[in-house]
């Protein structure tokens, strides 16, 4: 019989490389978690400012004269206050005054619902390539500031936007 026995369980050395090893592992699923959120927190907010593009879009289809007559163009910046609410107690009766509210009401929505937010809205007439008819499209473009998200992507540039465009 041998008289050295065999030594059992691990040395120190064993158990320090299998705790950097799962060290470094649990980095890596930090990180992964962290990228996640991020590409999470991006898609939010683009789908955000798509619901925001399609609700002005439905608002110029319900007042579709005043859009027609490009009452609801507007570029960058704030949108002043009308003064005055349309409901179905108080209906706008006056010409682009629904329009005036319905621009308002949609650059504070995009203030509130997206860091930045901002808008344009364009009308344009032209004719239609089947039928020669004059046809109205609207582009409308939304943008907002995702420099969280595009950190973790490599992008520099901070500022993203969406752009629909749509026959009237």
């Amino acid at each position: 019989m041998n008289s050295h026995t065999q030594a059992r369980g691990f040395t120190l050395i064993e158990v320090l490389v299998s705790l950097v090893v799962l060290s470094i592992g649990l980095l890596g699923i930090g990180k992964l978690m962290m990228f996640s959120s991020r590409a999470n927190d991006s898609a939010y907010l683009r789908s955000q400012a798509t619901a925001l593009a399609y609700s002005i879009i439905d608002d110029m289809r319900a007042n579709q004269q005043d859009a027609v007559n490009g009452l609801y163009n507007t570029g960058l910046g704030a949108y002043a206050n009308p003064g005055f609410t349309c409901n179905f107690a108080a209906p706008c009766t006056v010409t682009g005054q629904l329009a005036q509210y319905d621009l308002y009401s949609w650059k504070t929505a995009m203030l509130a619902d997206l860091p930045q937010g901002d808008g344009t809205v364009t009308t344009a007439q032209t004719a239609d390539p089947v039928t020669g008819a004059t046809i109205t499209m609207a582009t409308i473009t939304v943008q907002w500031n995702d420099a969280v998200a595009q950190q973790s992507f490599g992008n520099g540039t901070p500022t993203l936007a969406i752009t629909l465009e749509t026959q009237l």
